[in-house]
């Protein structure tokens, strides 16, 4: 693979990163349980890696603000308007694979 220096890769990483969050935005119907259950995070794991990040610089990043910009409004208006009540297949599913990820 080519050699980026710092500054190239950050500016590759931050559009990566807008790139998946415009991503997510455009297929809201992809709920959050189903992210969990098949790759391990979801938007609000996002959320708080932006603030462990921000911790990590010395800024201070509000964990609420880090989800209005991931969810791109306040989660709770969200939530509200595209947040499905988990079935119990996926309840059933993330127990598994919590269960599995503890056995391993």
């Amino acid at each position: 693979m080519q050699q980026l220096d710092d500054t190239t890769r950050t500016e590759l990483e931050a559009a990566a990163f807008r790139r998946l969050l415009q991503h997510l935005d455009a297929n809201k119907d992809v709920q959050n349980i189903d992210l969990m259950i098949l790759a391990d995070f979801c938007r609000n794991c996002l959320s708080k890696w932006l603030v462990a990040a921000a911790q990590e610089r010395g800024t201070e990043l509000d964990y609420e603000a880090a989800r209005e910009h991931v969810y791109g409004m306040p989660y709770s208006e969200w939530k509200d308007k595209y947040q499905q009540p988990a079935t119990p297949e996926q309840l059933a599913a993330l127990d598994a694979r919590q269960k599995a990820k503890e056995r391993s």
